[in-house]
């Protein structure tokens, strides 16, 4: 049994994942720069409308603390069925594998439930720990994509990683 649950976001989340972001900027900076506050949460959540973009929530099941997030991004379906997916996990919960756990449960969840056939993870090549979870999981480098996407107000470099539907052998 998994040592995390994982469910799609919830207005209910909103101060509880706010106050874990902000205690989890070191963590986070400068890879990613989720909601932290009420408003930018409001945001986040308006843009999970489950058909284009899922959040996914994950909490460790023993506590009910937050572990991390899982969002999957700009899915496309017709002859694509497709997504991206991000991710970060939360201070003080990190270094025990429950974002491998999560990001598993996720990625099964959209080869299984959503019937997608491919997830892309794009990785700062500097963001070692986030490098080392997907090439754990079995995606495999693709690509080298400079200045990719715009964080923190700044165009970063980016490793696009990928793996199919018929790869997954979760």
């Amino acid at each position: 049994m998994s040592r995390v649950v994982i469910r799609p976001v919830q207005a209910s989340d909103a101060s509880e994942l706010v106050a874990a972001n902000l205690a989890s900027i070191d963590l986070h900076e400068p890879w990613v720069s989720p909601c932290r506050d009420h408003a930018s949460f409001l945001g986040y959540l308006a843009r999970c409308d489950g058909d284009r973009s899922i959040g996914f929530i994950a909490r460790e099941r023993e506590s009910g603390r937050v572990v991390g997030v899982v969002n999957l991004s700009e899915i496309v379906r017709g002859f694509f069925q497709s997504a991206y997916m991000g991710y970060y996990g939360m201070a003080g919960m990190n270094g025990r594998g429950l974002m491998g756990e999560t990001v598993s449960l996720v990625v099964a969840h959209a080869f299984r439930e959503l019937g997608l056939h491919r997830l892309e993870a794009n990785i700062q090549p500097t963001n070692e720990p986030s490098r080392a979870l997907v090439k754990r999981l079995g995606f495999r480098q693709e690509g080298y994509s400079p200045r990719y996407l715009k964080i923190d107000g700044e165009w970063r470099d980016h490793e696009r990683w990928a793996v199919l539907a018929d790869e997954w052998r979760r």
